[in-house]
């Protein structure tokens, strides 16, 4: 059994997390919103830098390889799950848990007073994770192409 292990993202990271959201984008694609989604939020792709250096990211790893992070932005009383993703491979095993768990514990940190994320309509995996940590819809957004 894997004890899901996360940690705040460090500088060598980057190269796997820019591999781990290009992975994470290509599964958008084909969601329901996914490719409004995608042509609204540009890849952090070189940006992966500052975010670790900003201490925004926390990373799900096995031993030397992550396997998904998070994304948090602190915004004054508000902490805004920015992304998250665990690889298909990772999945079921806690790591989403885990990295969710830590990105509350920054947020009570922080002294924030709200947690919000967003899921894509067809992402139910995504749905599920914050519905496990008793984080519920606040608001839909509904739309259609003219």
């Amino acid at each position: 059994m894997i004890d899901p292990d996360v940690r705040p993202a460090l500088p060598e990271d980057c190269p796997q997390l820019a591999w781990l959201e290009a992975e994470a984008r290509s599964a958008l694609a084909d969601l329901r919103g996914g490719p409004r989604w995608l042509a609204t939020h540009p890849a952090r792709g070189d940006a992966w830098e500052t975010a670790v250096s900003a201490d925004t990211v926390v990373v799900a790893h096995i031993g030397a390889v992550a396997v998904g992070y998070l994304v948090l932005i602190v915004n004054g009383p508000i902490a805004v799950v920015d992304d998250v993703y665990v690889t298909p491979q990772a999945r079921e095993l806690g790591f989403g848990d885990e990295l969710l768990a830590a990105a509350l514990a920054r947020a009570r940190a922080a002294g924030c007073e709200l947690l919000e994320g967003a899921s894509l309509p067809g992402d139910r995996d995504t749905k599920n994770l914050y519905e496990r940590a008793g984080i519920k819809a606040r608001l839909i957004t509904v739309s259609t192409p003219l």
